[in-house]
Protein backbone atom coordinates (compact mmCIF):
# COMPACT_ATOMS: atom_id res chain seq x y z
CA UNK A 1 0.00 0.00 0.00
CA UNK A 2 1.32 3.49 -1.01
CA UNK A 3 2.16 6.25 1.51
CA UNK A 4 1.89 9.59 0.11
CA UNK A 5 4.64 12.72 2.31
CA UNK A 6 2.58 15.86 2.63
CA UNK A 7 4.36 19.35 3.42
CA UNK A 8 6.30 20.83 6.11
CA UNK A 9 5.35 19.44 9.86
CA UNK A 10 4.02 22.42 12.32
CA UNK A 11 4.61 22.67 15.89
CA UNK A 12 5.16 19.63 17.21
CA UNK A 13 3.42 18.13 20.83
CA UNK A 14 6.34 15.89 22.68
CA UNK A 15 5.60 12.71 24.08
CA UNK A 16 8.08 10.39 25.41
CA UNK A 17 7.86 6.90 23.55
CA UNK A 18 9.11 3.80 24.90
CA UNK A 19 13.02 4.35 24.15
CA UNK A 20 12.44 7.66 25.73
CA UNK A 21 13.23 9.46 22.58
CA UNK A 22 11.10 12.90 21.98
CA UNK A 23 8.98 12.65 18.56
CA UNK A 24 6.84 14.79 16.75
CA UNK A 25 2.59 14.79 17.41
CA UNK A 26 0.75 15.85 14.81
CA UNK A 27 -1.24 19.45 15.33
CA UNK A 28 -5.31 18.93 15.84
CA UNK A 29 -6.01 22.58 15.54
CA UNK A 30 -6.59 23.85 11.66
CA UNK A 31 -4.26 25.25 9.62
CA UNK A 32 -6.46 26.31 6.82
CA UNK A 33 -9.50 27.99 5.18
CA UNK A 34 -10.76 25.77 2.22
CA UNK A 35 -14.47 26.66 0.70
CA UNK A 36 -15.62 22.88 -1.10
CA UNK A 37 -16.75 23.64 -4.52
CA UNK A 38 -19.05 20.44 -5.49
CA UNK A 39 -18.69 21.43 -8.85
CA UNK A 40 -14.77 21.61 -8.72
CA UNK A 41 -14.89 17.85 -7.22
CA UNK A 42 -16.94 16.75 -9.84
CA UNK A 43 -14.62 17.95 -12.26
CA UNK A 44 -11.92 16.37 -10.66
CA UNK A 45 -13.67 13.44 -9.89
CA UNK A 46 -14.96 13.01 -13.80
CA UNK A 47 -11.30 13.50 -14.88
CA UNK A 48 -9.26 11.07 -12.59
CA UNK A 49 -12.32 8.26 -14.06
CA UNK A 50 -11.64 9.00 -17.45
CA UNK A 51 -7.99 8.73 -17.01
CA UNK A 52 -8.24 5.68 -15.30
CA UNK A 53 -11.39 4.23 -16.62
CA UNK A 54 -12.73 3.34 -13.06
CA UNK A 55 -16.10 1.78 -13.44
CA UNK A 56 -17.30 3.04 -10.13
CA UNK A 57 -16.93 5.43 -7.53
CA UNK A 58 -17.89 7.14 -4.53
CA UNK A 59 -17.07 9.93 -2.16
CA UNK A 60 -18.12 11.84 0.93
CA UNK A 61 -17.19 14.83 2.07
CA UNK A 62 -17.50 16.32 5.30
CA UNK A 63 -16.42 19.44 7.27
CA UNK A 64 -16.59 20.73 10.71
CA UNK A 65 -18.36 17.75 11.51
CA UNK A 66 -21.33 18.25 9.18
CA UNK A 67 -21.59 16.22 5.49
CA UNK A 68 -21.19 18.66 2.77
CA UNK A 69 -21.04 16.40 0.24
CA UNK A 70 -21.62 12.30 -0.62
CA UNK A 71 -22.39 10.93 -4.19
CA UNK A 72 -21.34 7.78 -6.13
CA UNK A 73 -20.44 7.94 -9.93
CA UNK A 74 -20.65 5.20 -12.64
CA UNK A 75 -21.03 1.57 -12.15
CA UNK A 76 -21.35 -1.03 -9.44
CA UNK A 77 -22.49 -3.75 -10.80
CA UNK A 78 -22.11 -3.89 -15.03
CA UNK A 79 -24.29 -7.02 -15.38
CA UNK A 80 -26.74 -6.20 -13.30
CA UNK A 81 -27.18 -2.61 -14.49
CA UNK A 82 -26.46 -1.33 -11.21
CA UNK A 83 -25.12 2.39 -10.75
CA UNK A 84 -23.07 3.33 -7.45
CA UNK A 85 -25.12 5.45 -5.06
CA UNK A 86 -24.03 6.82 -1.32
CA UNK A 87 -25.24 3.27 -0.23
CA UNK A 88 -23.10 1.47 -2.03
CA UNK A 89 -20.38 -0.62 -0.07
CA UNK A 90 -17.00 -1.03 -1.20
CA UNK A 91 -13.79 -2.90 0.29
CA UNK A 92 -11.55 -0.77 1.99
CA UNK A 93 -8.70 -2.29 2.22
CA UNK A 94 -5.70 -0.94 4.55
CA UNK A 95 -8.30 1.73 5.55
CA UNK A 96 -9.16 -0.73 8.03
CA UNK A 97 -5.75 -0.31 9.88
CA UNK A 98 -6.73 2.91 11.32
CA UNK A 99 -9.87 1.80 12.39
CA UNK A 100 -8.56 -1.09 14.01
CA UNK A 101 -5.52 1.42 15.79
CA UNK A 102 -8.36 2.95 17.26
CA UNK A 103 -9.87 0.26 19.21
CA UNK A 104 -6.57 -1.22 20.46
CA UNK A 105 -5.73 3.07 21.53
CA UNK A 106 -9.43 2.72 22.91
CA UNK A 107 -8.75 -0.40 25.08
CA UNK A 108 -4.83 0.95 26.59
CA UNK A 109 -7.25 3.96 27.79
CA UNK A 110 -9.64 1.46 29.65
CA UNK A 111 -6.41 -0.29 30.97
CA UNK A 112 -6.76 -3.73 29.17
CA UNK A 113 -3.03 -3.25 27.96
CA UNK A 114 -0.36 -0.73 27.93
CA UNK A 115 1.36 -0.19 23.89
CA UNK A 116 4.40 -1.14 25.32
CA UNK A 117 3.17 -4.30 26.69
CA UNK A 118 4.81 -7.56 24.62
CA UNK A 119 2.62 -9.71 22.84
CA UNK A 120 3.75 -13.21 22.63
CA UNK A 121 6.00 -15.50 25.43
CA UNK A 122 5.29 -15.38 29.04
CA UNK A 123 3.41 -12.38 30.30
CA UNK A 124 2.37 -11.05 26.88
CA UNK A 125 -0.89 -10.42 26.09
CA UNK A 126 -1.09 -13.28 23.96
CA UNK A 127 1.02 -15.71 26.17
CA UNK A 128 2.33 -18.95 24.41
CA UNK A 129 -1.10 -19.36 22.69
CA UNK A 130 0.59 -19.41 19.16
CA UNK A 131 3.55 -20.90 17.39
CA UNK A 132 5.88 -23.66 19.14
CA UNK A 133 8.23 -22.55 22.05
CA UNK A 134 11.14 -21.31 22.34
CA UNK A 135 10.34 -18.49 20.01
CA UNK A 136 12.64 -17.59 17.39
CA UNK A 137 14.61 -14.57 18.32
CA UNK A 138 12.86 -11.38 19.07
CA UNK A 139 9.34 -12.58 18.84
CA UNK A 140 9.05 -12.41 22.41
CA UNK A 141 9.77 -8.95 22.24
CA UNK A 142 7.65 -7.46 20.23
CA UNK A 143 5.26 -4.90 21.38
CA UNK A 144 1.49 -3.23 20.53
CA UNK A 145 2.86 -0.27 19.47
CA UNK A 146 5.97 -1.76 17.46
CA UNK A 147 2.82 -3.70 15.44
CA UNK A 148 0.52 -0.64 15.47
CA UNK A 149 3.73 1.18 13.86
CA UNK A 150 5.14 -1.61 11.49
CA UNK A 151 8.06 -1.74 13.32
CA UNK A 152 7.98 -5.05 14.79
CA UNK A 153 10.75 -6.63 12.41
CA UNK A 154 9.12 -8.47 9.74
CA UNK A 155 6.69 -10.00 7.62
CA UNK A 156 6.48 -7.28 5.49
CA UNK A 157 3.85 -6.52 2.86
CA UNK A 158 5.78 -8.12 -0.59
CA UNK A 159 5.64 -11.36 -2.21
CA UNK A 160 6.43 -13.29 1.26
CA UNK A 161 3.18 -11.57 2.94
CA UNK A 162 1.70 -14.12 5.00
CA UNK A 163 -1.79 -12.71 4.42
CA UNK A 164 -1.87 -13.55 1.16
CA UNK A 165 -0.61 -17.36 1.72
CA UNK A 166 -2.13 -20.24 2.98
CA UNK A 167 -5.64 -19.17 2.30
CA UNK A 168 -7.42 -22.47 3.68
CA UNK A 169 -6.02 -21.16 7.35
CA UNK A 170 -7.89 -19.47 10.20
CA UNK A 171 -5.96 -16.29 11.37
CA UNK A 172 -5.26 -18.32 14.56
CA UNK A 173 -3.50 -20.97 12.35
CA UNK A 174 -1.73 -18.56 10.06
CA UNK A 175 -0.34 -16.83 12.87
CA UNK A 176 0.88 -20.08 14.37
CA UNK A 177 2.20 -20.88 11.55
CA UNK A 178 4.11 -17.85 10.93
CA UNK A 179 5.78 -17.64 14.09
CA UNK A 180 7.07 -20.79 13.59
CA UNK A 181 8.08 -20.80 9.61
CA UNK A 182 9.06 -16.74 9.09
CA UNK A 183 11.66 -14.95 11.14
CA UNK A 184 11.98 -11.72 11.65
CA UNK A 185 14.34 -9.65 9.42
CA UNK A 186 15.08 -7.03 11.87
CA UNK A 187 15.19 -6.44 15.80
CA UNK A 188 12.05 -5.39 16.61
CA UNK A 189 11.19 -1.59 16.84
CA UNK A 190 14.97 -0.95 14.50
CA UNK A 191 13.12 -0.40 11.33
CA UNK A 192 10.11 0.40 9.47
CA UNK A 193 8.32 -2.68 7.55
CA UNK A 194 4.77 -2.34 6.19
CA UNK A 195 3.01 -5.24 7.72
CA UNK A 196 -0.62 -6.71 6.84
CA UNK A 197 0.00 -9.66 9.15
CA UNK A 198 1.24 -7.58 12.40
CA UNK A 199 -2.26 -6.14 12.54
CA UNK A 200 -4.04 -9.51 11.91
CA UNK A 201 -1.86 -10.08 14.80
CA UNK A 202 -3.94 -6.94 16.50
CA UNK A 203 -7.07 -8.28 15.60
CA UNK A 204 -6.53 -11.05 17.62
CA UNK A 205 -4.91 -8.90 20.63
CA UNK A 206 -8.81 -7.53 20.71
CA UNK A 207 -10.13 -10.73 20.47
CA UNK A 208 -8.27 -11.97 23.52
CA UNK A 209 -8.49 -8.88 26.03
CA UNK A 210 -12.40 -8.13 24.89
CA UNK A 211 -13.63 -12.01 24.75
CA UNK A 212 -15.61 -11.45 21.58
CA UNK A 213 -14.76 -12.21 17.81
CA UNK A 214 -12.91 -9.03 15.77
CA UNK A 215 -15.89 -8.06 14.21
CA UNK A 216 -18.46 -8.09 16.66
CA UNK A 217 -16.59 -5.53 19.02
CA UNK A 218 -15.58 -3.31 16.77
CA UNK A 219 -19.19 -2.53 15.36
CA UNK A 220 -20.84 -2.52 18.88
CA UNK A 221 -18.33 -0.69 20.41
CA UNK A 222 -16.05 1.59 18.09
CA UNK A 223 -18.59 1.65 15.13
CA UNK A 224 -21.84 1.65 15.87
CA UNK A 225 -21.66 4.64 18.59
CA UNK A 226 -20.28 7.03 15.54
CA UNK A 227 -23.41 6.19 13.57
CA UNK A 228 -21.62 3.69 11.59
CA UNK A 229 -24.81 1.73 9.93
CA UNK A 230 -22.92 0.31 6.75
CA UNK A 231 -19.68 -1.13 7.35
CA UNK A 232 -18.84 -5.25 8.07
CA UNK A 233 -16.20 -7.50 7.07
CA UNK A 234 -16.07 -9.20 3.16
CA UNK A 235 -16.73 -12.01 1.96
CA UNK A 236 -14.26 -13.80 -0.35
CA UNK A 237 -15.70 -14.22 -3.72
CA UNK A 238 -18.51 -12.84 -5.93
CA UNK A 239 -21.28 -15.28 -4.55
CA UNK A 240 -20.22 -13.73 -0.96
CA UNK A 241 -20.99 -10.37 -2.06
CA UNK A 242 -23.24 -8.45 0.16
CA UNK A 243 -26.54 -7.44 -1.23
CA UNK A 244 -25.06 -3.23 -1.53
CA UNK A 245 -21.31 -4.31 -2.13
CA UNK A 246 -20.03 -3.21 -5.65
CA UNK A 247 -18.33 -5.95 -7.89
CA UNK A 248 -14.62 -5.36 -8.21
CA UNK A 249 -13.11 -5.18 -11.69
CA UNK A 250 -9.55 -5.89 -11.55
CA UNK A 251 -7.06 -5.57 -14.62
CA UNK A 252 -4.22 -7.61 -13.61
CA UNK A 253 -5.95 -10.57 -11.45
CA UNK A 254 -9.21 -11.51 -9.97
CA UNK A 255 -10.73 -9.61 -7.01
CA UNK A 256 -11.90 -12.65 -5.79
CA UNK A 257 -8.86 -14.93 -5.01
CA UNK A 258 -7.59 -13.76 -1.43
CA UNK A 259 -9.48 -14.68 1.90
CA UNK A 260 -10.76 -10.97 2.47
CA UNK A 261 -12.82 -12.63 5.62
CA UNK A 262 -9.64 -13.44 7.25
CA UNK A 263 -7.55 -10.01 6.74
CA UNK A 264 -10.61 -8.30 8.93
CA UNK A 265 -8.37 -6.23 11.30
CA UNK A 266 -5.56 -5.20 8.49
CA UNK A 267 -7.92 -4.93 5.29
CA UNK A 268 -10.87 -6.64 5.52
CA UNK A 269 -14.02 -4.15 6.05
CA UNK A 270 -16.02 -3.31 3.41
CA UNK A 271 -17.67 0.46 4.16
CA UNK A 272 -19.49 3.70 2.32
CA UNK A 273 -17.58 6.60 2.41
CA UNK A 274 -19.75 8.20 4.43
CA UNK A 275 -19.27 5.85 7.35
CA UNK A 276 -15.97 6.54 7.01
CA UNK A 277 -16.52 10.05 7.27
CA UNK A 278 -18.16 9.70 10.27
CA UNK A 279 -15.64 7.48 11.88
CA UNK A 280 -12.92 10.06 11.20
CA UNK A 281 -15.03 12.60 13.37
CA UNK A 282 -14.55 10.47 16.05
CA UNK A 283 -11.09 11.21 16.31
CA UNK A 284 -10.35 13.79 14.67
CA UNK A 285 -9.38 15.99 17.66
CA UNK A 286 -11.65 18.77 16.52
CA UNK A 287 -14.28 20.04 18.92
CA UNK A 288 -17.37 19.79 16.68
CA UNK A 289 -18.51 16.26 18.17
CA UNK A 290 -16.97 14.71 21.14
CA UNK A 291 -13.87 11.99 20.18
CA UNK A 292 -13.87 7.92 20.83
CA UNK A 293 -10.61 8.87 22.47
CA UNK A 294 -9.27 10.91 24.87
CA UNK A 295 -6.71 14.10 23.52
CA UNK A 296 -3.55 12.67 24.79
CA UNK A 297 -4.70 9.10 23.11
CA UNK A 298 -4.99 10.84 19.70
CA UNK A 299 -1.80 12.67 20.39
CA UNK A 300 -0.12 9.47 20.71
CA UNK A 301 -2.11 7.92 17.89
CA UNK A 302 -0.22 10.49 15.28
CA UNK A 303 3.11 10.55 17.03
CA UNK A 304 5.13 8.95 14.27
CA UNK A 305 8.13 6.44 15.35
CA UNK A 306 11.59 6.99 14.77
CA UNK A 307 12.19 4.73 11.89
CA UNK A 308 9.62 5.81 9.92
CA UNK A 309 8.39 9.89 10.70
CA UNK A 310 6.04 9.76 8.18
CA UNK A 311 3.85 6.76 9.79
CA UNK A 312 2.29 6.59 13.52
CA UNK A 313 0.15 4.62 15.12
CA UNK A 314 -1.95 3.34 12.17
CA UNK A 315 -1.84 6.51 10.42
CA UNK A 316 0.44 8.16 7.65
CA UNK A 317 1.09 11.51 8.65
CA UNK A 318 2.31 14.94 8.01
CA UNK A 319 2.31 17.89 10.12
CA UNK A 320 -2.16 18.27 10.81
CA UNK A 321 -2.89 16.39 7.90
CA UNK A 322 -3.51 11.91 8.99
CA UNK A 323 -4.54 9.72 6.41
CA UNK A 324 -4.62 5.72 4.96
CA UNK A 325 -4.51 4.58 1.89
CA UNK A 326 -5.96 0.90 0.63
CA UNK A 327 -5.11 -0.84 -2.01
CA UNK A 328 -6.40 -4.34 -3.37
CA UNK A 329 -7.18 -6.44 -6.84
CA UNK A 330 -9.72 -4.24 -7.99
CA UNK A 331 -10.09 -1.95 -5.24
CA UNK A 332 -8.35 1.35 -4.12
CA UNK A 333 -9.08 3.72 -1.63
CA UNK A 334 -8.21 6.96 0.86
CA UNK A 335 -9.75 8.38 3.51
CA UNK A 336 -7.87 11.80 5.20
CA UNK A 337 -8.39 14.38 7.86
CA UNK A 338 -6.77 17.77 7.42
CA UNK A 339 -6.16 20.41 9.67
CA UNK A 340 -9.11 22.85 7.77
CA UNK A 341 -11.62 20.65 9.04
CA UNK A 342 -11.88 18.24 6.62
CA UNK A 343 -12.84 14.42 6.77
CA UNK A 344 -12.95 13.09 3.21
CA UNK A 345 -13.40 9.56 2.13
CA UNK A 346 -13.17 8.10 -1.81
CA UNK A 347 -13.55 4.36 -2.58
CA UNK A 348 -13.25 3.14 -6.19
CA UNK A 349 -13.51 -0.61 -7.63
CA UNK A 350 -10.69 -0.90 -9.59
CA UNK A 351 -6.88 -0.83 -9.53
CA UNK A 352 -4.59 0.70 -11.91
CA UNK A 353 -1.15 0.81 -12.53
CA UNK A 354 1.25 3.67 -13.07
CA UNK A 355 -0.06 6.99 -11.33
CA UNK A 356 -3.15 5.77 -10.15
CA UNK A 357 -2.89 6.14 -6.45
CA UNK A 358 -0.64 9.03 -6.82
CA UNK A 359 -3.66 10.86 -8.73
CA UNK A 360 -6.11 9.56 -6.32
CA UNK A 361 -4.14 11.54 -3.56
CA UNK A 362 -4.16 14.65 -5.63
CA UNK A 363 -7.96 14.17 -6.39
CA UNK A 364 -8.16 14.17 -2.77
CA UNK A 365 -6.11 17.09 -1.95
CA UNK A 366 -7.90 19.39 -4.53
CA UNK A 367 -11.40 18.84 -2.89
CA UNK A 368 -10.37 19.40 0.68
CA UNK A 369 -8.08 22.28 -0.29
CA UNK A 370 -4.74 20.91 0.32
CA UNK A 371 -1.26 21.78 -1.62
Amino acid sequence: MKKSIYASLLPAIILINVNIQRLTAAPVTRDSSHDFSAAAAEEAIKQFMDKYKVPGLSIAVGKDGKIVYARGFGIADSAANKKVNTQSQFRIASLSKPITAVAILKLAEQGKFSLDDKVFGEGGVLGTAYGTQPYPEGISSITIRQLLSHISGGWQNNGDDPMFHNKNLTADQLISHTLNNQPLKNRPGTAYAYSNFGYCVLGRVIEKVTGKPYEKFMLTEILRPAGVKHMEVGGNTADEKRKHEVVYYSRDRSAYLDNVARMDAHGGWIATPTDLVKFLWQVDGFDNRPDILQSASIREMTTPSKPNPSYALGWSVAGATWKHTGSLPGTGAEMIRTGGGYCCAVLVNTKQGGDFFKDLDILVKKITGLP
